[in-house]
C-alpha cells in the first residue's frame, strides 16, 4: 500500500480535497481508503474508512488532562504514538492500492510532533508521500507566498518525504491570479522580482531572506493547482503519486 499525507494549514482544504479525490479514484477504479487523523474533527466530507476519533476522544482528553481544546489537540496528538499499532493492524486488513491520510487541521500538530515521525516510519517511509496544500488566501502577496513555502519547506525537511506542492481552492482566483501564483513557485525570478517591487517594508527584507533560504534550499520546482470542488488537478495529483512510487507505471505495472 501506498500512503499520501495531505498536510496544510488550517482552512487550506485538506479534508474538502481528500475526499474529492477519493471519488475521482473510485470512479476510475483505483482501490483506496481514507484514513482521518484529526481527533478534533467535528464533521468530514467523506466517510473515514479508518478514523482515530475510535481510539482517541478529544473531549475525554480534555477532562483526563484538565486541558482547554488547544491543549487537548496537542495531546491527542501524542497520543497517536500509542495507537500506531492498533491503526496499522486495521489498515492492513483492507490491502487497498492507495490510503489517503488526512492530518489534523493544526500543521504543527502532524508537521512538529514526534508522533507524527514515528506514524510515517509505521506505515513505511519508503512508501509514502506529502500533498503540500498552499492555501491561496495567505499567498496573494509575495511576502505570504514566501511564509507559505517556508512552512512547507520545514513540513518536508522534518518528514524526509517526497512532496508535491499544491495551490488548492484554484476555483476561487482569477486566470491571472493563478498563474501568477503558480509562476511564482516555478520561476523563482518572478517572485524575486515582485519582492523587489514591494514596498519597503520590515516584512518584505525578511521576505528576501527566506527567499534566498529556500532557494538555496532548492525548493521551489513544480505546483499544481487544484480544486475539490470544480474537480481541477486530480489526475495530476494521480500522475504525481504514480511517478513518485512506480516511476510513472500505474499500480499494476503497466
Amino acid at each position: 500500500m501506498k500512503f499520501i499525507f495531505f498536510v496544510g494549514t488550517a482552512g487550506s482544504g485538506k479534508s474538502t480535497l481528500v475526499g474529492a479525490y477519493r471519488r475521482w479514484l473510485d470512479d476510475n477504479g483505483v482501490d483506496a481508503i481514507v484514513v482521518n487523523m484529526d481527533p478534533g474533527a467535528e464533521a468530514l466530507p467523506y466517510d473515514a474508512d479508518v478514523d482515530i476519533r475510535e481510539w482517541i476522544s478529544l473531549e475525554e482528553t480534555m477532562v483526563t488532562y484538565g486541558l482547554g481544546p488547544n491543549g487537548a489537540q496537542i495531546v491527542a496528538a501524542d497520543l497517536m504514538a500509542a495507537n500506531i499499532d492498533k491503526m496499522t493492524d486495521v489498515i492492513e486488513t483492507f490491502g487497498s492500492d492507495y490510503v489517503l491520510v488526512d492530518t489534523p487541521g493544526q500543521l504543527e500538530l502532524f508537521a512538529f510532533r514526534e508522533s507524527s515521525q514515528l506514524l510515517v516510519r509505521a506505515f513505511g517511509a519508503q512508501d509514502s508521500m506529502i500533498v503540500y496544500l498552499s492555501d491561496p488566501s495567505l499567498c496573494r502577496t509575495p511576502n505570504g507566498f514566501i511564509s507559505a513555502m517556508v512552512l512547507g519547506a520545514l513540513v518536508e525537511f522534518r518528514l524526509q518525504l517526497p512532496t508535491l506542492n499544491l495551490l488548492s481552492k484554484c476555483d476561487t482566483l482569477t486566470d491571472d491570479e493563478e498563474q501568477r501564483m503558480l509562476d511564482w513557485f516555478e520561476v523563482s525570478d518572478a517572485l524575486y522580482g515582485d519582492l523587489l517591487d514591494s514596498d519597503s517594508q520590515p516584512e518584505t527584507v525578511i521576505g528576501m531572506e527566506l527567499f534566498k533560504a529556500i532557494e538555496g534550499a532548492g525548493v521551489f520546482g513544480e505546483m499544481r493547482a487544484v480544486s475539490a470542488q470544480d474537480g481541477i488537478g486530480m489526475e495530476e495529483i494521480y500522475a504525481a503519486a504514480q511517478l513518485t512510487f512506480f516511476g510513472g507505471d500505474d499500480a499494476e505495472g503497466h
